[in-house]
């Protein structure tokens, strides 16, 4: 496309200015360097939007989440075969996939939660499957409440949300410093009608950081807590398993919400609340795994602070961690969910939830 290359190259498809995924450290960096869907209408041609939530004041220790959609933009270049050695999965062929850009986050948290309320909503309404990239914890309870009143049953009437929670805390408070703080996601989602308590469950909770006013809310919201000591003494496929019965239970769709710092601080320093003790790479990934091969209608990957990172391995893992997920759901058929638009969607529905 363009300028062709110099005289001296003999490959007739290398241009003189980078148009393509090669070379993998060039160019203008989207989600594995996918088409960037400029027209926000146009979602509903894709049945997989990446949208980057920049948003980092409801922190309550280090900021820098905000940074989180680039750094794992930045390390999706090393993911663009879109294949899976084990699953014989190539996105590529399967899935038309587009990056959906960044939401508008400004510098007050309740209209920032609007906000991304309002875009999952738009993309979810389109027909996609938004996976939405973090930004601190915060942006759950948004994201979720931007679901809630379009998840259906087959008959068309409103439907249960179910959300899997993967994360070394809690994050049950109400308030935190007076405020809906990354603290307080799964208190506010779980409020939500359609999305209640006991279809949420807790995975990888433990350590130093769980206070106890985490575990009088959970306990009095009625969470399913499965701390990593049960996960330990499960095994990773009867925790999935665990996991997928509670989330489903009389459900009609699961969120799933993957916190990074669930995984071993050793390996995920880039981030705001590292957490010894939690899962290996491997088994999260795994677990990730069994978990969207049920189907999901949407995923956030949060607390990425590219800022504290070592050579990107926690944006790598970020970004594992997603292809992961939609290789599971396409090798179990979930995706494309082939999921029609909802015509005329009221992307304010979710407001005073």
């Amino acid at each position: 496309m363009g300028l062709p290359g110099a005289a001296s190259i003999s490959d007739p498809t290398i241009a003189t200015f980078s148009r393509e995924v090669r070379p993998l450290y060039a160019g203008i960096n989207t989600m594995l360097k996918l088409p960037y869907c400029e027209d926000a209408n146009a979602v509903s041609n894709y049945d997989v939007a990446f949208m980057g939530v920049p948003f980092d004041i409801g922190t309550t220790f280090r900021p820098g989440t905000r940074f989180g959609p680039q750094g794992m933009r930045r390390a999706s270049v090393q993911y663009t075969s879109f294949y899976s050695f084990e699953m014989g999965v190539d996105l590529f062929e399967t899935l038309k996939m587009c990056d959906l850009g960044d939401v508008f986050t400004i510098g007050n948290i309740e209209k920032s939660f609007d906000q991304i309320s309002r875009a999952v909503a738009h993309a979810y309404t389109k027909g996609a499957f938004p996976v939405i990239m973090g930004g601190d914890h915060a942006i759950g309870y948004p994201c979720a409440r931007g679901l809630a009143p379009y998840i259906r049953k087959p008959d068309g009437s409103p439907g249960r949300l179910g959300i899997i929670h993967i994360d070394r805390h809690l994050d049950t408070l109400e308030k935190d410093m007076d405020e809906r703080m990354h603290t307080c996601p799964w208190f506010h989602a779980t409020n939500i009608p359609n999305a209640p308590a006991t279809n949420l469950v807790q995975v990888g909770i433990g350590g130093w950081q769980v206070s106890r006013d985490w575990v009088r809310g959970a306990r009095e919201k009625g969470t399913y807590v499965l701390t990593m000591d049960d996960v330990e003494e499960l095994g990773i496929e009867q925790t999935a398993q665990r996991a997928l019965e509670i989330a489903w239970k009389d459900a009609d769709a699961v969120y799933l919400s993957f916190d990074i710092d669930s995984v071993e601080a050793g390996y995920v320093p880039g981030t705001g609340w590292p957490q010894p003790g939690g899962f290996q790479p491997r088994e999260v990934l795994k677990l990730l795994n069994l978990i969207a091969r049920e189907g999901l209608c949407a995923m956030e990957c949060v607390e990425v602070a590219p800022c504290y990172d070592v050579g990107d391995i926690t944006s790598v893992m970020a970004v594992h961690a997603c292809m992961e997920v939609l290789g599971a759901m396409v090798d179990a058929g979930k995706l494309p969910a082939n999921r029609p638009p909802i015509d005329d969607a009221d992307l304010n529905a979710w407001m005073g939830t």
